[in-house]
């Protein structure tokens, strides 16, 4: 018994400077008040039940606006809110509460002037579900700096200078529902915290507003669940203009998403160029960029499918329902081809035509009621016979251009046998249609022997008794010829200057 007693004095008498240089009475007065202290109720857990410099209000202990450059020590353990707001307290130090407060799930350290957060800061304050760090002079997140606080639901850490935060700054706070990150200077945008294999689970509003982020990851903002780009804001960030990002806030607009809805005029951007014009992202339609209009697509399948419908509602754990064309409920047990799922989506079995139509979800809470409409298009032939169509298609004017192809190369390219062509004593005129029909020899036997066999062809133009034969020299022989090729020709022909002439329509040389 007398141990405690020993140590509590010695406490006191450190409390108290100069102490020990007073007379001996003194001494063994601040004793005896020091073991009446002792049998006191809850002088155990501290001496006071509420500090000198703060504000009590039953489990509200309020130090705001106090100028305070430490957190003040023996805070009460039934403490669940602590307000040090608007004070000094520039660095947070693993030791600024050397006990343990399970209780406190309230921190406000606003506007102070921090910079500093110990790796350790939260150690000892695991139970915390709101945490107010907003309007401080704090520059970068560390990694796992958040890690203690498992049950926090709110972090607020907007109006700071921060430009970096490490992608595991954030890791393991699995029951964070509210990240405030606008205006700061981060220009990245945290995908690992929305993308699908990385985010927090419970994660449902994200605001990285008024910050320096130029470009997102439109493909991956895109694919997210309705329920996350509701509350996902990046209003006032220098965004470089482009048909995508007013795709994107166009569709959430129409879905009537807070986030597109809240701050419609708020989303600007850049347009290309050295003048860097700002302009409204929803005004990138008319002539600023001539973006299309977005439309909203329908839903397309093929005969026999399997196909699912989904409801992507604005809320999470919501009691889904829907209604088929013709506004025919969808029941459990009945012998419908369409069934819900779990997960509230709809699950068609094996599409067929009278399927087409427009399926209406209902989705309703203790507190929101949603409509969703999805149009199905079904198209009149199964997945595999459309691409059968398809090749057969494909075949056919492969065909088409083969059969050009050679018809073309018969006419153009048909092979002369000809090895040379003599063009020696050519007259202007030469190339008539003659020289492709007619062949002159020097012999007059052979030209008797050919008669018989091939047919001349004879112009019109040409004078009586030359048979369809041009003679270059422009004159005749007066010799009578053999009787018979006297029918075709008057008078015996002299040798032709030229050698010979074949006919692209024979091998057999034409001779008269």
């Amino acid at each position: 018994m007398l141990q405690p007693i020993t140590r509590t004095s010695g406490r006191l008498l450190k409390a108290v400077p100069r102490w020990r240089e007073r007379p001996g009475w003194v001494l063994s007065l601040s004793l005896c008040l020091g073991m009446a202290l002792l049998w006191l109720p809850g002088a155990a857990a501290s001496t006071l039940n509420c500090h000198k410099t703060c504000i009590c209000a039953s489990n509200i202990v309020s130090c705001s606006k106090m100028n305070l450059t430490t957190v003040p020590t023996g805070l009460p353990l039934y403490t669940a809110v602590l307000d040090l707001s608007y004070n000094e307290i520039e660095r947070l130090r693993s030791e600024w509460t050397p006990v343990k407060l399970l209780k406190l799930h309230n921190l406000l350290l606003s506007h102070n002037g921090l910079h500093f957060l110990s790796a350790e800061a939260f150690q000892h304050v695991k139970h915390l579900r709101y945490l107010d760090l907003s309007s401080n002079d704090l520059q970068l997140l560390d990694e796992f700096i958040f890690e203690p606080l498992v049950n926090l639901e709110v972090l607020l850490l907007y109006n700071n200078h921060i430009s970096q935060i490490d992608r595991s700054a954030f890791l393991g706070m699995i029951n964070l529902q509210k990240l405030y990150l606008s205006q700061n200077q981060i220009s990245r945008f945290p995908v690992e915290l929305v993308k699908e294999k990385s985010r927090l689970e419970k994660l449902s509003l994200l605001d990285v507003s008024s910050n320096k982020i130029k470009t997102f990851p439109i493909d991956e903002l895109q694919a997210l669940p309705a329920w996350i780009k509701n509350g996902l804001y990046f209003h006032n960030n220098p965004l470089l203009c482009h048909c995508g990002i007013y795709t994107l806030l166009a569709h959430w607009y129409i879905r009537k998403l807070n986030s597109a809805v809240d701050f419609k005029d708020d989303y600007t951007c850049i347009l290309p160029g050295p003048q860097k014009t700002r302009v409204g992202v929803f005004d990138l339609s008319g002539d600023s960029m001539n973006c299309s209009t977005f439309k909203e697509e329908d839903e397309e399948a093929f005969l026999e499918q399997r196909l699912i419908l989904g409801c992507d509602t604005k809320h999470r754990g919501m009691l889904k329902t829907w209604t088929m064309p013709g506004n025919v409920g969808v029941t459990t047990g009945s012998n419908q081809t369409a069934k819900v799922l779990p997960d509230g989506n709809l699950q068609i079995a094996s599409v067929r035509t009278e399927d087409s139509g427009t399926y209406t979800c209902f989705a309703m809470s203790s507190a929101f009621n949603e409509t969703i409409y999805v149009v199905l298009k079904v198209h009149n032939f199964t997945m595999h016979g459309g691409s059968e169509s398809l090749n057969t298609a494909y075949t056919t004017l492969v065909g088409c251009l083969a059969s050009v192809v050679l018809v073309l190369m018969y006419l153009y390219l048909t092979p002369c046998r000809c090895c040379c062509c003599a063009n020696t004593g050519k007259a202007r005129g030469d190339d008539s249609i003659h020289s492709s029909m007619l062949s002159v020899t020097h012999e007059d036997t052979a030209l008797k022997a050919e008669l018989n066999r091939h047919v001349a062809f004879i112009d019109s133009k040409d004078l009586q008794g030359q048979n369809g034969k041009l003679n270059p020299n422009g004159d005749e022989d007066d010799d009578d010829l053999d009787p018979e090729a006297g029918s075709l020709m008057k008078g015996k022909r002299k040798k032709s200057v030229a050698e010979s002439i074949s006919s692209v329509f024979s091998d057999t040389p034409m001779v008269v």
